[in-house]
């Protein structure tokens, strides 16, 4: 029996304790990173506008001026001579490369109590800005001109968005 204890005391004295092994816990640093980008900024110079020009308007019809600023006209709406037409012109400015999407809007042209509808659309739906930050666009559009409307200088607006991709 004292064999056995002396034997028991020998293997205690000599285990290793169970203490908690390095392999319980681990720590390390993350790093954390943020990227501020300019603004996008649509500017519209106050000179451009999309002129669908000079025309009579007979039965009716419409206007269309490309985004190019060429004009031409349906049914029976015919140009006066010495009429002009163009395209809007719209200036973007914001971080550089970024690609971006453009969207308009439709809208009506007034004379008095007379609006006559008319549609947009952009010289593309998607752009890149160049490496300074820069690009342009311009807007076409399509008018519907009743028989009815009357003679008279007609105006009116329209949205033009651009959005990051």
């Amino acid at each position: 029996m004292k064999k056995i204890i002396l034997a028991t005391i020998g293997i205690l004295a000599t285990a290793t304790p169970a203490f908690a092994g390095s392999g319980n816990q681990s720590t390390a640093t993350g790093t954390a990173t943020a990227t501020i980008v300019a603004p996008i900024v649509l500017t519209h110079p106050a000179s451009a506008s999309l002129n669908f020009g000079r025309f009579t308007t007979g039965t009716g019809g419409s206007v269309t001026v490309t985004a190019a600023g060429v004009g031409s006209v349906g049914s029976d709406v015919t140009f006066v001579p010495g009429s002009t037409n163009s395209a809007d012109q719209f200036t973007v400015a914001g971080d550089a490369s970024r690609s971006f999407s453009i969207t308009t809007t439709g809208g009506n042209v007034t004379s008095g109590a007379t609006n006559l509808a008319f549609t947009t659309s952009a010289s593309a739906s998607s752009a890149s800005l160049s490496t300074t930050g820069t690009a342009s666009f311009t807007v076409g559009g399509t008018l519907t001109v009743t028989g009815t409307a009357p003679a008279g200088a007609y105006t009116g607006s329209y949205t033009a968005t651009v959005t990051y991709n």
